[in-house]
């Protein structure tokens, strides 16, 4: 078994950093087979940007200055940036007059700026959503990957919360970095015409920019403390709503719904608090950003307007600076929004690659014995020892074996280690104390997956999961044909009712198999194994939730497919034990007693005790 490892970190929020380049280049590698739409996104980003700046200069100096005031700033030199020979150009091929000519070539431009700018945006989507889907199919891979023992001491709601809510944060990022581009090419191109308009304006204007970019640094400064308490309350949301759908039988058994809704909702009242926090300091920075274009707009036409008045610039020109205000403020504050977005991104990929990281899996050996094409089916146990936490064993010197063909029973009170032997048989934990032996070979030379394949399971936890009868019944397994499924269905007597649904064997079921009785639930699980006719079958409480008429009609089926084939059994119910061929009795981990059904009664020890405390009734 492994060593002790902290659990605990998955319990605690992590503060994130603003920037972590080793995370960054992590994150790159999702994107990077995605790169071809990438370099074309800012291909368009870059022929958008001219548009957007020359656009504003079109109107401005082809239009005002051009064509409606020629002669009061004929004598004034200002830049056109080469849109008055365009314009006179496109003039000569339409042939239509000057105004009409510059009116159709602005709105030509603002169709190309509009399907450039739709185009990088969905091939920025593209990438982004790519890169989210591989990340995503990737930790559901690891998550499969990680051993029993990592879901006994995680919650399920933290797992999900990095599965959904993590990756979204990413989503976000990457759109918004990609976004942000779009924004700022434009503000450098801007700036360079500006300044190559009037210096002294563009210089002026240039001081507003400093004092945004440091309110805007200051106030998403304060605003990381609350958004990480926003991301803990979600988190809680998160895991108290798993916890109470999942246990939804327990809390309607014990009508505990009130006391949960209570908590639940001091749950969800904390998380309104923080984001109102969050609101009202949005509401305030906005009213500030909204006011600075307003603020930058009446310096222009100040000082501009004194400039327009002395001939020094075009009327044109104090418009084009007007219209360029937007571009510059606009990549501030969203300079600003993408501040928080890295920071809960940072915080966000440093939990996802927690994960990811996180090594806690049966070791498969370098080079696994392959398994023969059938097993013979010996199980032998040598002085097992075993413990979930160490220094905590639950499991003490066990040794036993099973022969090819026979049928073993184990026994005990709830807590004695008869789950937790199987468990182990199975390699959903891994040991380093003892043997495990099938066919002479140790368990862990195996590898874990190829084993498990050759072992029939039904636990006490099953599963149905949301598909037709079919689906669930050969789970997808290509190699098992419709009869063989069929011929399963029948030995358990679960073919009766299958074919009573509406649909037969492609009845879909619903999540968890909902519109099925539990006896059905199990009986389809019971059938699922059998399909893949196992060498050796672990039958873990597998009729606990069948009522005894049921459980003798698949007695029947048991003897056949368990004739020639090992089988261990753990069981309470009287009828499953008489037929082993021997009776395992666990106390506390150990094994107390062994031999068959009648010795045992007849030695008059703990399983005689068993048996008169837990079987009595049945056997009257």
């Amino acid at each position: 078994m492994s060593g002790q490892r902290d659990h605990g970190v998955f319990e605690a929020e992590l503060s994130g950093r603003n920037f972590d380049a080793r995370l960054t280049r992590r994150l790159l590698r999702w994107l990077l087979p995605y790169r071809g739409w990438l370099l074309a996104s800012g291909a368009l980003v870059v022929g958008a940007s001219t548009l957007a700046v020359l656009m504003p200069v079109l109107m401005a100096r082809v239009v005002i200055d051009g064509v409606l005031l020629p002669a009061s700033t004929s004598a004034i030199e200002a830049p056109d940036f080469g849109t008055l020979e365009l314009a006179h150009a496109f003039e000569r091929a339409t042939g239509i007059p000057p105004l009409a000519s510059a009116c159709l070539l602005y709105a030509l431009f603002a169709a190309g700026w509009a399907i450039l700018g739709h185009l990088q945006r969905m091939l920025l989507a593209r990438a982004a959503l790519g890169a989210i889907r591989d990340l995503r199919a990737e930790l559901f891979a690891h998550l499969e990957t990680l051993s029993a023992s990592f879901y006994d001491k995680v919650a399920v709601g933290r797992v999900m919360t990095r599965v959904t809510n993590d990756v979204e944060v990413l989503l976000e990022l990457f759109w918004g970095l990609g976004m942000l581009v779009g924004e700022i090419l434009p503000f450098f191109l801007a700036l360079a015409l500006m300044w190559a308009a009037d210096a002294q304006l563009a210089a002026l204007l240039l001081l507003s920019i400093p004092i945004t970019g440091i309110a805007t640094w200051l106030f998403r400064r304060a605003t990381r403390v609350v958004y990480r308490k926003i991301r803990q309350s979600v988190s809680k949301l998160n895991q108290n709503l798993q916890e109470n759908l999942s246990g939804i039988g327990v809390v309607q058994t014990h009508v505990r719904e009130a006391r949960n809704l209570a908590r639940y909702e001091q749950i969800n009242d904390e998380n309104r608090l923080e984001e109102t926090h969050a609101v009202h300091l949005e509401v305030t920075y906005g009213a500030f950003v909204d006011s600075l274009s307003p603020l930058a707009l009446g310096l222009i036409l100040w000082f501009g307007g004194g400039h327009v008045l002395a001939e020094l610039i075009t009327l044109g020109t104090l418009i084009l600076f007007a219209r360029y205000t937007d571009l510059l403020f606009r990549p501030i504050v969203a300079i600003g929004e993408q501040y928080n977005v890295l920071y809960r991104a940072m915080a966000s990929t440093e939990r996802i690659f927690q994960l990811l990281d996180w090594q806690e899996e049966v070791v498969a050996p370098e080079r696994p014995v392959r398994l023969p094409s059938r097993l013979t089916g010996r199980v032998e146990f040598r002085n097992l020892c075993f413990g979930y936490e160490p220094g905590h064993d639950v499991l003490h010197d066990i040794s036993f074996s099973v022969e090819p063909g026979e049928k073993v029973a184990i026994v005990g009170a709830t807590g004695s280690g008869k789950t937790t032997l199987m468990r182990l048989l199975s390699r959903f934990y891994d040991f380093d104390r003892g043997e495990i032996l099938i066919d002479g070979v140790d368990v862990r030379q195996y590898d874990p997956r190829d084993l498990r394949s050759r072992l029939g399971s039904v636990l006490q936890d099953f599963h149905v999961f949301a598909g037709s009868v079919r689906e669930n019944l050969s789970l997808g397994d290509p190699e098992l044909s419709d009869a063989e499924v069929e011929t399963a269905a029948r030995l358990v007597h679960a073919d009766h009712f299958i074919r009573t649904l509406p649909n037969g064997y492609e009845t879909d079921l619903a999540e968890r198999g909902a519109n099925l009785s539990h006896g059905q639930r199990q009986l389809l699980t019971f059938a699922r194994v059998l399909a893949t006719d196992p060498e050796i079958l672990i039958l873990d409480e597998a009729t606990s939730s069948i009522d005894p008429e049921t459980e003798r009609l698949i007695q029947e089926g048991l003897h056949r497919i368990t004739e020639g084939r090992t089988s261990i059994l753990i069981a309470h119910r009287l009828l499953t034990v008489q037929e082993a061929d021997r009776v395992i009795v666990m106390q506390h981990g150990r094994i107390q007693e062994m031999g068959s059904h009648d010795e045992l009664l007849a030695r008059g020890g703990l399983y005689r005790t068993l048996y008169e405390l837990q079987f009595i009734e049945e056997a009257a």
